[in-house]
Order: C-alpha cells, then sequence, then structure tokens
C-alpha cells in the first residue's frame, strides 16, 4: 500500500488565499447590503474592504510559481 503525502503547492496557496480575500470582500459588501445602508462605507469597513484586496493581490501574485512547494 503506497502513501502519498499531501504538498501544497504555490499555485494552491495563491487560489486559496484569492478565494479568501474574494470571498471577505463579497461579504462585506453583502452585510452592507444587508443592514440597509449600502454605499455608506465606515473606515473600518474600507480597511476591511482593502485588507482583502490586499489578499487578493497576494493570491495572484502566487500563481505564476507554479507548483514548487510552498
Amino acid at each position: 500500500m503506497t502513501h502519498s503525502d499531501l504538498v501544497i503547492t504555490k499555485r494552491m496557496l495563491g487560489v486559496l488565499i484569492l478565494l479568501v480575500g474574494a470571498l471577505g470582500f463579497v461579504g462585506v459588501l453583502l452585510l452592507d447590503a444587508l443592514r440597509g445602508d449600502f454605499g455608506d462605507f465606515g473606515p473600518t469597513q474600507i480597511l476591511a474592504l482593502a485588507g482583502c484586496l490586499g489578499l487578493c493581490a497576494l493570491g495572484v501574485s502566487l500563481l505564476p510559481l507554479g507548483d514548487r512547494p510552498a
């Protein structure tokens, strides 16, 4: 019986970070829409959106690094 270990590559990590950032961005916008004051962003929401965009940028930067282990 052979056993293969899962190796997380830089591409897999990039996709995961990109998805977390995108879900966070959509979550902040959705929460604002559900509260009823869509478009009226406070400083905390702007900081959260900027952080999510930063996560997306980090994830995209890892994608071209390929199948090397993270």
